[in-house]
């Protein structure tokens, strides 16, 4: 069921959402719920699709154990009133509601049984049954606040009590992705924390990938910077490394600096080669690093690291060395292939628990476009949730 169409005689709402996403639906849903005449405009020719692309195709729609800890922010404890008052237990009793099967792929990520689409169905059949207006194809060319909102349009011309920003980010630009929502705050007098790409490939220089041109291989690893590590995959790429790994640890990445990459997690490789009467020599040591990652990267590994040695020393060196190898990346693929964009709208203008601005009363702000941006693993999707339901709450009473 497609939400309704706007009659062009109707232009007064008591709130207007800007963006059909995740967080825009749900926070349209949530005030609809209470009585609110709500409007959502989206640039897109229709709603939820960054949705439609997220997990494989599936939705990686909620993890179940969020917390503020699994967000990165210049507030870190800004996420943690909204995360508390709408879990990832709520949404699932939604997604349940709608007899959508799902399935908890791995370490509490939560995906579809079959498409994505089935969540992008469920928030539009709640707009319809919250009498939530929805216009697809609305491109927004002006916000002006003389008493109420007025938001002009191609479209025509809407008026509001209250204006919701959800126009997410700057990644994935090909499904219209700007940084209009960060203009509106500013024109309104809020702080932008700066922004970068995050949960995004890195890249790496030509004699990197010359060394390593291993496109398609893909291992187990510890990816470390700083404080942070994630436990994961890490894919070689025709540009540097991918992977769940390494998504995790771009988002904490500053750019210049360098990585320490295990390759031999809770692995000791060597230990074959330490055995009594074992030999010692490169096949033996080719064998052991095939029994802990593919074979393509151990040749690749003993040909650019061939152990000098084979004293005990020498493969405590080696052993070593699979456990810290130290990359420096060159940068990253961009916008263009990050799942998320870090820094946004400063929470400092923020209320917490309405996500209302504390200088314009009726703004409000949630989403992907608020400087809360969280790890892999269906984290943002559920900032998504509560941040919308903590504003339409708050609309609707």
């Amino acid at each position: 069921m497609t939400p309704q169409n706007a009659s062009p005689i109707e232009s007064d709402f008591d709130a207007i959402v800007l963006g059909g996403g995740a967080a825009g639906l749900f926070c349209a849903i949530h005030a609809g719920r209470g009585g609110k005449r709500v409007l959502v405009l989206e640039r897109n020719h229709a709603v939820g699709r960054k949705i439609i692309i997220s997990g494989g195709g599936r939705c990686n729609f909620t993890h179940l154990n969020a917390t503020a800890a699994n967000y990165i922010s210049s507030n870190p404890h800004f996420a943690k009133s909204a995360l508390a008052r709408f879990t990832p237990r709520d949404f699932l009793a939604l997604v349940e509601q709608h007899n959508i099967a799902w399935h908890e792929k791995s370490k509490g990520q939560l995906f579809c049984d079959g498409s994505a689409q089935q969540i992008v169905t469920l928030l539009e059949k709640e707009c319809t049954a919250a009498n939530v207006v929805v216009r697809n194809g609305a491109d927004v060319t002006a916000v002006v606040r003389d008493g109420k909102f007025r938001v002009i349009t191609q479209q025509g011309e809407f008026h509001s009590t209250a204006l919701v920003v959800a126009t997410g980010g700057l990644s994935i630009p090909k499904l219209g992705a700007t940084s209009f929502g960060h203009q509106i705050a500013q024109q309104f007098g809020h702080a932008i924390i700066p922004t970068r790409p995050g949960l995004v490939p890195l890249t790496f220089t030509s004699p990197f990938l010359k060394r390593w041109d291993l496109p398609g291989i893909a291992t187990d690893c510890i990816a470390t910077f700083g404080k942070k590590s994630f436990h994961d995959k890490l894919l070689f790429t025709h540009r540097g490394i991918s992977g769940p790994a390494i998504l995790q640890i771009s988002s904490y990445w500053q750019e210049g600096e360098p990585l320490t990459i295990d390759l031999a997690p809770n692995a000791k490789w060597t230990a074959p080669l330490r055995e009594h009467n074992a030999i010692r020599d490169l096949n033996t040591a080719r064998t052991a690093m095939y029994a802990v990652m593919p074979q393509r990267l151990a040749d690749r590994w003993l040909k650019l690291n061939p152990p000098e040695r084979w004293t005990n020393i020498a493969l405590d060196e080696a052993e070593a060395a699979l456990h810290h190898w130290i990359v420096r990346p060159d940068g990253t693929e961009g916008y263009e292939k990050a799942e998320v964009t870090l820094g946004g709208v400063d929470t400092d203008g923020i209320n917490a628990q309405s996500m209302e601005s504390r200088s314009v009363p009726g703004l409000y702000f949630i989403g992907e476009v608020v400087d809360v941006t969280g790890q892999l693993g269906g984290y943002n999707f559920q900032w998504a949730w509560a941040s919308g339901a903590a504003a339409g709450r708050a609309i609707a009473s």
